[in-house]
């Protein structure tokens, strides 16, 4: 254990900021494996906070690969057969199993256990085989000791791609409401780091459930500000995954927020609203193509293994000013001719055009600056700033804390800021998000 506390767990995680955010800019994709046929080991291994700590976690790894946390996520096809054979490698006396919720599985090899066969050694494989008859996204996770086994790591996702989806037809579920420009993972959970102590110093069998408490809150795997540096960055092994939602004025994203922890996680989204289309690999509709029980929501609420699946679109309306800045230097015009109230091009809201920023800023000698002010409030432009400020903000975006509407939950050892957040970046539009 290498746990850090006070000073040093304050510096660390803003020099961390400062030196990763943007090491790798984050693409607009999730980060996972495709194919049919899946060969997973479960494995020990230790992920790293933010702080300099160390936690043993037991993880599903792709083949050869090192245990992740959260497993490796799976992009499968609608209709597919889907084959996954398990091998467990942890310590004797410790099997495991995987669980599919949402898909009808049969299970070969391996032992019987309480809810589904289960692997004893790297010699006894379990074969799990279903077909993925429903677009959406899933949880996996262990059926054994599931109370242990998924504190301590045994979950990932299934993302289903609906028939006829490809990269020129992009689309949740198969249906033009579906549609989506980019997506995002957030796989949202909680450890209690005395258990996994415990379980380092086997006394697994000591543990009381009762007497569990969360400490540190988890955005795929990661603890901000890691959820913001690069996917697969090498100080991170056991953590492939990460969380830098960006997009466009007006660009649509698809957000696959799955509930993998004990707790409830108010997900919240800062900018505009969410509209929550499906949960549970189930559109949220009355005839099965339209989301029309969709809700739109500025917190998404969802509940241990549940998954939600949402759009989100920024749009900028009403905010007061020109987001471009006409009139105070960068002229442009705004042009609707589709009537929808916003630029066919750029998407900025024609109503706001001309108007200049609504408040007059104070002196540089009076404000405290933050790593991505970029010193201007009009997108794509920047202004001077004093030396050593600023920096994170290389292309003029807007950004928004995304994070759990509980307070606790942002923080590592009760360290601010941490935990379950991250940021999304409004990027101007001639900003090609890959």
């Amino acid at each position: 254990m290498n746990r850090m506390n006070g000073k040093q767990g304050i510096l660390i995680p803003v020099v961390f900021m400062l030196l990763m955010l943007f090491g790798g800019q984050a693409q607009a994709v999730v980060n996972g494996v495709t194919g049919t046929n899946f060969n997973f080991a479960v494995r020990e291994g230790h992920i790293s906070s933010p702080d300099g700590g160390s936690i043993l976690m037991w993880g599903y790894a792709n083949g050869n690969g090192l245990m992740q946390y959260p497993g490796p996520t799976l992009i499968v096809n609608q209709g597919d057969v889907i084959t996954i054979n398990l091998t467990n490698e942890l310590p004797a006396g410790n099997p495991v199993s995987i669980l599919f919720p949402g898909h009808s599985v049969t299970a070969s090899g391996g032992s019987q256990g309480l809810l589904t066969r289960e692997s004893t050694s790297a010699t006894d494989t379990v074969t799990y085989t279903f077909t993925a008859s429903q677009p959406g996204t899933y949880t996996y996770h262990s059926g054994t000791r599931p109370e242990l086994q998924i504190e301590m790591g045994l979950a990932g996702v299934i993302i289903v791609r609906p028939a006829g989806y490809s990269p020129a037809n992009k689309t949740a579920y198969g249906t033009g409401d579906t549609a989506f420009d980019h997506e995002y993972l957030f796989v949202l959970s909680d450890i209690d780091p005395n258990v996994h102590d415990m379980v380092e110093f086997g006394m697994a069998n000591q543990i009381d459930n009762s007497k569990r408490v969360s400490a540190l809150w988890l955005i795929n795997g990661r603890m901000a500000p890691d959820t913001m540096g690069p996917a697969y960055a090498p100080w991170l092994p056991h953590q492939p995954y990460n969380c830098l939602p960006r997009t466009n004025p007006g660009k649509k994203l698809l957000l696959h927020v799955v509930a993998a922890g004990r707790e409830i996680h108010p997900f919240h989204v800062h900018g505009n609203n969410a509209t929550i289309i499906a949960k549970d690999g189930r559109l949220l509709s009355t005839d099965g193509v339209t989301p029309d029980l969709a809700a739109s929501e500025f917190t998404i609420q969802n509940e241990p293994e549940e998954t939600v699946d949402a759009i989100f679109t920024w749009t900028g309306k009403d905010l007061g000013w020109d987001i471009y800045g006409a009139g105070v230097g960068y002229e442009h015009d705004c042009v609707d001719n589709s009537g929808d109230g916003f630029d066919d091009v750029t998407h900025e809201y024609c109503a706001d055009h001309n108007k200049q920023f609504p408040v007059l800023l104070p002196e540089k000698q009076d404000l405290v600056f933050g790593g991505f002010w970029s010193g201007s409030p009009y997108m794509g432009n920047s202004a001077q700033l004093p030396p050593g400020e600023g920096g994170l903000n290389m292309n003029g975006g807007y950004f928004f804390m995304w994070h759990s509407h509980t307070e606790r939950e942002l923080t590592n050892f009760n360290i601010f800021p941490g935990g379950m957040m991250t940021m999304m970046v409004v990027e101007p539009p001639n900003v090609i998000i890959p």
